[in-house]
């Protein structure tokens, strides 16, 4: 993104399992398409999640083994850390270095303010990934991809008032494969064919085991799929019974995407693959195999988006009157499957790399010192090309439309900005209570892709500075085909029947 040095605090093992460290990979490589600079910052992390690293040529900054348990902080998952913050912390800035980083993202339930104030040495920004709201952060963005029904005051009073807050399953981390898989989804209807069990990329308790169990005492005539890690701890008896009923067992799959949408029921654990079966429409059973996941399912059963045990119990009783209401109700089965669907759209790693992006991008005023700059842009070949007037535009023409501007008289000039670079130019020529829009990226440069963020934020700006301007309206040629995405992407209404073509938005709806 634009150049952006981004460094990711988590762990991963058995304890802590390999959700964090996967939510956090699934962001790192989304901000990498977009151009930024990625390090990872871990200790213990296990070899097969290293190797997904090195697949991606990530820098792994690793943190020392602890030769014993140190002194430790009173927050409840602390002895996921095995030592203090402050000596995690000196450590962490060790690794990262001197070179300041433009973002420090942390996930790690047993890190707060102490450990992030300190990291304030080696970073510009912070963004904290957390599910728990049971600790004060200091940080900028906050990301919490879960469901609450009172998700808008659980962090009230332990996050800075300036930070901004990322919450529910629209920022759920997912990886690409799920979004891709949506596109080919389809909604769950008649009979029920297919079963996914998982439990997790660990699963220390079991509960894969206690399912199977269940389940083949049922002695149904349904395919079954069996996901496990490569570190679960009963990986022998479990590929055991597997072959002994002849179930498809899955270790370590790269393929969770595909055999989610083959299923068309899931069984398994209430961590991130929830949002994963809700992306494509996969009604499941879920267990609470850790203490974090208990609030979270009992309010998705609330809400009618699963059927859970939220307690950590499997069931019997309960896991067979779910396999049998689903079985016998085609009808039910469908709803839930259109259920859940509409609560994820696999697009979560893209609304936050996009969060990151609006945090970092400053508007403001053109002045005398964008003069040249402005000039040599707009005369640009590939912005006349895509202009109403494609002439040439003469430097004492430029300095009187530049002068007029900047006294205000026929509208304004805005540039955005990030790291100081220029990242485009947004105009608003201003009568009364309308204003014309036209807007460009500055050519040449790493921003392919800002054009609708720049517009957006460029749009507040107006809104806080303009309140009298009540409309906005573009002019776009029929052959400019980005600025006509642009435009109806931010809810701009096209009158197809004018050329070029007129886009009409009320600035009440300018969100």
């Amino acid at each position: 993104m634009a150049g952006l040095r981004i460094a990711f605090r988590t762990d991963a093992n058995e304890m802590i399992g390999t959700g964090h460290f996967m939510r956090c990979l699934t962001l790192a490589d989304e901000l990498s398409l977009q151009g930024s600079d990625i390090c990872f910052v871990s200790r213990g992390l296990p070899a097969h999640l290293r190797l997904m690293l090195d697949e991606r040529q990530i820098p792994l900054r690793v943190l020392p083994a602890l030769v014993s348990v140190e002194s430790m902080d009173e927050l409840q998952h602390a002895h996921w850390l095995g030592t203090s913050q402050a000596h995690d912390a000196q450590q962490t800035i060790h690794m990262v270095g001197t070179n300041k980083l433009d973002w420090l993202v942390i996930d790690h339930y047993a890190l707060d303010r102490r450990f992030e104030t300190l990291l304030r040495s080696v970073t510009k920004n912070i963004l904290v990934i957390d599910d728990l709201a049971d600790r004060v952060h200091d940080c900028d963005l906050l990301v919490d991809q879960n469901f609450y029904s009172n998700q808008e005051i659980r962090y009230q009073g332990i996050v800075p008032s300036h930070c901004q807050m990322l919450l529910g399953p629209t920022y759920a981390l997912l990886r690409p494969e799920f979004k891709e898989a949506r596109q080919r989804m389809k909604f769950r209807s008649g009979e029920v064919r297919n079963i996914l069990v998982f439990f997790g990329g660990v699963d220390a308790d079991n509960y894969t085991g206690k399912a199977l169990e269940i389940l083949t005492g049922l002695q149904l005539n349904i395919e079954m799929n069996v996901v496990i890690g490569e570190q679960h701890p009963n990986r022998i008896e479990i590929e055991k019974v597997c072959e002994l009923h002849q179930l498809n067992c899955h270790v370590q799959t790269s393929q969770m995407a595909t055999l989610m949408s083959k299923a068309d029921l899931a069984i398994g654990a209430g961590g991130t693959t929830v949002w994963e079966r809700f992306c494509l429409g996969l009604p499941s059973f879920c267990i609470a195999t850790a203490e974090n996941q208990k609030q979270q399912l009992n309010e998705l059963q609330l809400a009618g988006y699963v059927n859970s045990e939220a307690e950590g119990e499997l069931s019997t009783l309960a896991l067979t009157n779910f396999l049998d209401n689903m079985s016998s109700q085609p009808a039910l089965l469908t709803r839930l499957s259109e259920k859940v669907a509409t609560l994820v759209d696999g697009a979560g790693s893209t609304n936050t790399a996009a969060a990151i992006k609006e945090y970092m991008l400053h508007i403001r005023l053109a002045n005398s010192q964008d003069e040249r700059n402005i000039f040599e842009w707009r005369n640009h070949p590939y912005i006349r090309s895509h202009s109403k007037n494609k002439d040439e535009i003469k430097w004492s023409s430029h300095q009187q439309w530049f002068q007029e501007r900047l006294n205000g008289k026929r509208g304004l000039v805005l540039i955005g900005e990030v790291k100081g670079a220029a990242v485009g130019v947004v105009r608003f020529d201003i009568q009364q209570s309308d204003a014309e829009v036209s807007i460009y990226l500055v050519p040449d440069s790493n921003f392919k892709g800002w054009g609708s963020l720049l517009l957006k934020k460029s749009e507040s700006w107006l809104r806080q500075h303009y309140p009298s301007v009540l409309t906005l309206h573009a002019k776009v040629l029929p052959d400019n085909s980005p600025s006509i995405q642009l435009f109806s992407k931010l809810n701009y209404i096209a009158n197809e029947q004018t050329s070029p073509l007129e886009f009409l938005k009320l600035v009440k709806s300018c969100q």
